[in-house]
């Protein structure tokens, strides 16, 4: 969820936001994440400041008010790769697992009733990244080289394609954020707009696909996919799209885990 834009140097937002179908069991794997944006025209956006309240500590009993300080951003915008939010991107969002180190990525969906819009927010991925021993890499300019713990690993561009498909599998539209260069955990942060009658949501497929993106010689490569709806691809994905059509127009954050099939 966000505000609206205020002006000038001390705004005042003085908005609620509710999220749904978080149960009081799982609060303490949950967290909520303050970011604050600046915004300038036919510019992309800036973090100013961020802060991750976890929620194992809330207090249940009645309404609490709690200052939140926020700690300096990046300078980096739409991907950057910021440390404090590596495992809880996300207005509400259920942690990806941490002994888990397959590829995943961390998806937020809305969907109006009211005018069909169906709103999927491409927040932030994970392990994007292949030892050095899968396959030789010679495209200087299409991933970046680390050394970690004695082992080769391999940070390549990625971006996120994403496509609606009917029941029969037909394309209805797609969009793609932009290149992440050389990030293992890249924040895209970027959000498309679906058009999806009521009647719809039940027969529609959203499919999620992480390309890495090569020379212009070469063709690109898919890191691994995801898929939503009527064709998900597991347990995790259906429960996601259901609670999304029960939220009443409020974000839903999950992590996903990609499959390589």
């Amino acid at each position: 969820a966000k505000t609206g834009v205020q002006k000038g140097p001390c705004p005042v937002f003085t908005e609620t936001f509710k999220f749904s179908r978080v149960e009081q069991e799982a609060l303490g794997d949950c967290a909520v994440r303050f970011r604050l944006y600046s915004i300038r025209r036919m510019k992309k956006e800036k973090v100013l400041g961020e802060k991750v309240f976890y929620l194992t500590k809330l207090n249940l009993q009645g309404k609490i008010a709690l200052p939140v300080t926020l700690e300096p951003g990046s300078e980096l915008t739409g991907c950057g790769s910021l440390v404090s939010v590596s495992r809880s991107a996300g207005a509400v969002s259920y942690r990806s697992t941490e002994d888990s180190s397959l590829p995943e990525i961390l998806l937020g969906l809305i969907y109006n009733s009211a005018t069909g819009q169906l709103s999927a927010e491409v927040i932030q991925g994970s392990h994007f990244k292949t030892t050095g021993s899968d396959k030789p890499v010679n495209d200087l300019f299409c991933c970046v080289k680390h050394f970690v713990g004695g082992q080769l690993y391999i940070m390549r561009d990625t971006y996120v394609k994403l496509t609606m498909l009917d029941s029969k599998g037909k394309e209805m539209s797609k969009h793609k954020t932009a290149v992440c260069r050389g990030q293992p955990n890249p924040t895209y942060k970027e959000t498309f707009m679906f058009q999806v009658a009521l009647f719809q949501l039940s027969e529609v497929s959203l499919v999620l696909s992480v390309f890495c993106r090569r020379s212009s010689m070469k063709p690109r490569e898919r890191l691994g996919w995801v898929s939503l709806g009527h064709s998900s691809t597991g347990e995790e994905q259906q429960a996601h799209w259901t609670e999304m059509r029960e939220a009443d127009g409020q974000q839903v954050c999950h992590w996903h885990t990609l499959t390589d099939t």
